[in-house]
């Protein structure tokens, strides 16, 4: 009996080290061939990132078009100055923006909360490029803050300024979307 454990033991042993060898080879070269594929994973995830990135940055864009017009028509309307007008259009620009994030999760059936708190995380860092980049080429295009809603510079500056932006911001959210912030964690609930 002694004999017969003792041999089932040493066979056991025999086993044991070429065993681990081998595993240890196949988790090598399964720790290598892992490598590539996730080199080639991240590789041809590239064109896909900018799209969602571009899809990101034209939501924010939608968003953020809505306020601007909006807020210059109110703002011509009440008879106000330039300052509390591009004050106004900043503030709807936000407002917009964060808006139709929040529809899209809402949907999804998450509360509000949640929702806003979301929305608050995805679209703050984009809408404030877009905005920057937006507001900063009408304030130093000459005479667009003087141009009515009703004269064409007004209109093809505010078309040129909101192109730059997309441009701009896109890099933005295509960083953020790669490091799961920004959109990457709207996009969940699409």
């Amino acid at each position: 009996m002694q004999h017969e454990h003792h041999e089932q033991h040493a066979h056991h042993e025999g086993h044991a080290a070429p065993e681990n060898h081998q595993g240890h080879q196949t988790h090598e070269s399964h720790g290598h061939e892992g490598h590539e594929h996730h080199g080639h994973a991240a590789h041809s995830h590239g064109p896909a990132s900018w799209a969602m990135a571009a899809r990101a940055t034209l939501h924010c864009l939608t968003g953020c078009a809505i306020g601007e017009v909006l807020g210059m028509i109110i703002g011509t309307w009440l008879g106000w100055g330039n300052v509390p007008t591009m004050v106004l259009a900043i503030v709807l620009a936000f407002f917009f923006g964060y808006a139709l994030t929040l529809r899209g999760i809402l949907k999804a059936g998450v509360d509000f909360s949640t929702a806003f708190k979301i929305a608050l995380a995805a679209d703050t860092l984009s809408i404030a490029v877009m905005e920057l980049i937006d507001n900063g080429v009408i304030a130093l295009w000459p005479g667009t803050m003087d141009a009515h809603l009703d004269q064409p510079l007004f209109w093809i500056v505010l078309a040129i300024s909101l192109a730059v932006a997309f441009v701009v911001t896109t890099p933005v959210n295509k960083w953020m979307i790669g490091r799961g912030k920004g959109h990457a964690v709207v996009h969940q609930f699409h």
